[in-house]
């Protein structure tokens, strides 16, 4: 008798097996050279990432943390300052914030996205706010007009949380060229995914791109003349020569979870769990493939037996989390993202996601 195999949640080794070729000579050409730190990949990716997303400037850095730390402290803010953002995304969002120094000040997501809900920001506004720092969650883009609108009437600065957004639009302009400056994560799981750590930050403005430079490098420009108290915070060129090769299929990989995304919808369509929602202002590229249940202990044991790998983006809203009781939030501070939590349900999602795969979760799902 033949094994089920497991459907994963993510399917790394695959995709590196359709570009292997292309990847070990991207590795051995850094490794040939020796050029590991701020090398020739890292330049020309940089110069790739940043006409790939549409504006002028890239930097590559460790991790998707600290391009949000380091996005926040090149636009000067730091302790004193808050920073307005939603109550639904992933802890490092708030941790970037409060490692710069500042507070972050939570508002709810809207209910049919899960997205920031844009009404909610202008009332959370105090003279203490710096910054708004949306989310593009899940691989869809914030609602971006009225948040620039309230952010120009306020001289406020915005931040482009990006980090699951790699390739999605708004209104035609791409994740990452929307506000005064962005975040991504080249977290291996992530649409385009490094094979470790890496991040990296975008802008149209050349002055906060030669903060960051300074930032992520000790504070230099040639060594050992610091200008800045910076730190280290830079892409390997391993990574950024790995992500070069893979920047060139991220529009096809893209094209390929929407496939499975409405795959997805199709078999999923009769069945009693609430299917994710597109927006009307852009595009999706399913980061993650999120559904909605009543029973999610229930659906979480048939996809096991089914041997089918799921996920839950996020299970505790950030506010409740332990390492952010300092902000004072008590529970129903926001009820949107609290009745989220125990709702949502995120399936196998990825670009080489089979027709066969799809049916075998949508059975397990049914129950059949």
């Amino acid at each position: 008798m033949t094994a089920v195999e497991t459907i994963p949640f993510v399917d790394l080794a695959t995709q590196y097996r359709s570009i292997q070729s292309d990847i070990d000579a991207a590795m051995a050409a850094v490794l040939s050279r020796g050029d590991f730190i701020l090398g020739q990949d890292v330049r020309l990716f940089e110069q790739e990432f940043a006409a790939y997303c549409g504006t002028s400037h890239c930097l590559g850095v460790a991790s998707g943390t600290d391009a949000l730390r380091l996005a926040l402290q090149a636009c000067g803010i730091g302790r004193g300052d808050e920073v307005i953002t939603t109550a639904h995304t992933f802890i490092a969002t708030t941790l970037a914030i409060m490692e710069a120094g500042a507070t972050p000040v939570l508002v709810d997501c809207d209910p049919e996205y899960g997205l920031i809900d844009v009404t909610k920001i202008a009332a959370a506004i105090t003279p203490r706010t710096k910054a708004i720092l949306p989310v593009h969650l899940y691989g869809q883009p914030a609602d971006m007009d009225p948040i620039l609108e309230i952010a120009r009437a306020h001289s406020l600065a915005v931040i482009e949380d990006a980090c699951q957004a790699h390739g999605a639009f708004y209104k035609g302009r791409r994740c990452g060229s929307l506000g005064d400056i962005a975040a991504f994560s080249f977290y291996p799981g992530k649409n385009l995914g490094a094979y470790g750590d890496g991040g990296a930050v975008t802008t149209g403005r050349a002055d906060l791109a030669d903060k960051v430079t300074l930032l992520r490098n000790y504070g230099q420009r040639v060594k050992y003349e610091h200008l800045e108290k910076g730190g280290n915070s830079r892409l390997d060129t391993i990574q950024a020569a790995i992500l070069r090769v893979k920047l060139r299929h991220l529009d096809a990989w893209n094209a390929a979870r929407q496939r499975a995304a409405a795959a997805y919808n199709r078999a999923l369509a009769d069945l009693s769990v609430g299917l994710p929602h597109v927006v009307p202002w852009g595009t999706h590229v399913f980061h993650l493939y999120v559904v909605r249940t009543n029973d999610r202990a229930g659906l979480q044991q048939r996809l096991d037996a089914a041997k089918s790998q799921h996920g839950i983006h996020y299970p505790i809203p950030v506010h409740r989390q332990k390492a952010m009781a300092e902000l004072g939030y008590a529970e129903g501070a926001f009820p949107v993202a609290e009745a989220l939590a125990p709702s949502i349900l995120s399936l196998p999602m990825f670009p080489e996601l089979s027709d066969a795969q799809i049916a075998r979760v949508a059975a397990a799902i049914a129950g059949t």
